[in-house]
């Protein structure tokens, strides 16, 4: 993992990429003064490339970071995010370090606004999901000069320290149980699939088991929208109804399973026996309900605490910036959805 460079980017810096005076690049990032259109967009497009992001924090405390720590992730309402909050609050409180957070609704432009606005009050550290951002993202998150960690995924190459789980690993290995099992026929069924990089990776290593097994998802449906009990209801209605010899069905989280199970019951389907069914996320929420879905747990409050410690830790010690990789295991529940062997 290459070790970041963590000097602060400077007016200085954007003045020479630019080739402006530093008084004409303060001028235009404070959106004051006589300045031209020509040269405004070259200071813009030179701080963009660069990743600068003007300090907020004026006069004595201009070199100095806030007790903030930047948590952006993409929601609060699907019940995976609030518990990673759990476990960053559970380090954090313990120092004299504060999360902030900002929700991106799985959007790259989003995701610029939200960190532009927060890297501009200087945090002393930033907690961001996923690894997949826009280049201006990226660049911002490498110029910052404060540590960054990545969190839920490690398939990838992070800016800085990851901590997560490999998605593309427990979509092979929920492959693996289903075919141990003895299924065959198998369905998929996912929501915001091109937005959430983490879902689509699981299918694609889902996809890539089945494949070595000889077997191909026999059919899929996906919803571009959020996670929803009705939605899981609704899906697999639709995909049963065209494809009625399913054996199998994988959601892409447990919310849309639990809503597929519901509708199962309700047409005196055989679980696990005709048709077996898994999520994904592990939520202790859905517990109370007639039958236990299998899941995979995603180690989500253990995530956090990982990650608020390192942000912790560089604080403390800011002479150590070497990087930190964390991949946590998953693990399977077969409940009373999935046969076991």
């Amino acid at each position: 993992m290459t070790k970041p460079d963590h000097r602060p980017l400077t007016l200085r810096d954007v003045s020479e990429a630019s080739g402006v005076s530093e008084m004409t690049v303060s001028r235009v990032l404070r959106n004051r003064g006589d300045v031209s259109d020509a040269t405004r967009q070259r200071v813009l497009e030179a701080a963009k490339r660069l990743g600068y992001v003007p300090n907020k924090i004026a006069g004595a405390l201009a070199s100095q970071r806030v007790n903030l720590v930047a948590v952006i992730i993409p929601s609060m309402s699907n019940m995976v995010f609030p518990e990673v909050m759990t476990g960053i609050s559970q380090i954090l409180e313990e120092t004299d370090l504060q999360p902030v957070v900002g929700l991106t609704d799985y959007l790259p432009e989003k995701e610029e606004k939200v960190l532009y606005e927060m890297l501009s009050w200087r945090p002393s550290g930033v907690i961001i999901a996923g690894l997949e951002h826009s280049d201006a993202s990226r660049a911002m998150l490498r110029a910052s000069g404060i540590p960054v960690v990545e969190i839920m995924d490690v398939d990838g190459t992070p800016v800085d320290s990851v901590v997560g789980i490999s998605h593309r690993r427990a979509g092979q290995q929920m492959a693996q149980a289903i075919i141990k099992a003895g299924y065959r026929r198998i369905g998929f069924l996912g929501t915001k699939m091109p937005l959430d990089h983490r879902a689509r990776k699981r299918f694609e290593g889902f996809t890539q088991a089945l494949a070595k097994a000889g077997i191909e998802v026999a059919d899929q449906e996906f919803y571009s929208g959020g996670s929803a009990l009705v939605k899981g209801r609704e899906m697999t209605e639709t995909l049963l109804k065209r494809t009625p010899d399913l054996d199998f069905l994988y959601y892409s989280n447990d919310k849309i399973g639990a809503g597929g199970l519901m509708y199962l019951i309700e047409q005196g389907i055989d679980i696990p026996g005709q048709v077996g069914l898994a999520g994904f996320n592990g939520l202790d929420l859905l517990k109370g309900l007639p039958r236990e879905l299998a899941t995979m747990d995603a180690c989500r409050i253990e995530i956090g605490r990982r990650a608020a410690q390192i942000i912790a830790d560089r604080v403390e010690h800011p002479d150590q910036t070497d990087p930190v990789r964390v991949a946590l295991e998953p693990t399977i529940t077969f409940g009373d959805t999935l046969r076991r062997d």
